[in-house]
């Protein structure tokens, strides 16, 4: 067997293959492991949607509630949250606000994406509004306030005394702009 060659076709056939394989791993499962995460929570990513009215308020616990923030490189923005953390309880409506400046000389779309931290609470942190819902469009330096309405659902497990929920931005492509 040492001196037999691959017949070409064989190769061909083969490489198309690989290629298949690298352009579904590449550009189809990015999207469906997104989709999956936000319908299911795993892996600490909410559900995209907006949350109905809350439960009753549990007026015996408190859960800190921490907020962080950052930008993905080569996006000229400044983002920052109004308040590091704050105490909630469960079923009780709370208004946060992020602040966000465009420093690059032209309009920028970028659009936020949140994790929530640890996963099993993810489920239980709901959104009624929030700029991470859409891109977000700035104008060249220009600065926006940006709400975040929420609450944490009761049936949070009560072992689950602190909940991060982190925002990135990630720039989007300009109209017109391919990615």
């Amino acid at each position: 067997m040492s001196g037999e060659r691959i017949p070409k076709r064989q190769l061909q056939y083969l490489a198309g293959g690989v290629l298949m394989m690298f352009a579904f791993a590449v550009f189809a499962m990015p999207p469906m492991y997104r989709a999956f995460c936000e319908l299911t929570g795993l892996n600490g990513k909410p559900s995209m949607t907006a949350a109905g009215a809350a439960a009753a308020v549990d007026l015996d616990r408190t859960v800190t509630v921490e907020f962080v923030t950052s930008v993905d490189a080569g996006l000229p923005w400044t983002f920052t949250g109004d308040t590091r953390s704050i105490e909630v309880h469960p079923g009780q409506i709370q208004h946060v606000s992020f602040h966000v400046v465009n420093e690059a000389g032209t309009a920028v779309t970028a659009r936020a994406v949140p994790s929530i931290a640890p996963a099993a609470g993810a489920s239980h942190l709901k959104k009624t509004q929030c700029f991470c819902f859409k891109e977000q469009t700035l104008a060249a330096g220009a600065s926006a306030d940006m709400p975040v309405i929420f609450y944490i659902d009761p049936d949070l497990p009560r072992q689950i005394k602190i909940v991060t929920l982190a925002y990135r931005f990630y720039r989007q492509p300009d109209a017109g702009q391919k990615i």
